[in-house]
């Protein structure tokens, strides 16, 4: 009974081991928390694009990783694509802005 005890305290320890080494950030990958991070980010982002009256922001896409955010889709002008980074570099928790917009 006791060999029982020591046998299965080990296996839910490598489970409880596996589960945690799982949610840990790697230089490709990152963890739970810097995910929620760049969430509230990319949210922040398309939160202010939205309020920008001059901008369609509904043609533009915020991803956002370890705090670089990638802005995509299609504007009007280089002017307006040019607002849209100065509007995301303005945003609290913005590392790096990478204009990847399309004129159409």
């Amino acid at each position: 009974m006791k060999l029982f005890k020591v046998v299965s305290g080990a296996v839910i320890a490598a489970v409880v081991a596996l589960a945690v080494s799982a949610c840990a950030p790697t230089s490709t990958k990152e963890g739970t928390g810097g995910y929620i991070d760049d969430t509230v980010v990319t949210t922040k982002v398309k939160t202010q694009l939205l309020r920008e009256d001059s901008l369609k922001s509904t043609e533009i896409n915020v991803e956002t990783f370890k705090g670089r955010v990638q802005l995509s889709g299609f504007v009007a002008s280089p002017q307006m694509a040019n607002r849209a980074v100065e509007v995301t570099r303005t945003v609290p928790g913005v590392k790096s802005v990478v204009n990847n917009m399309q004129i159409k």
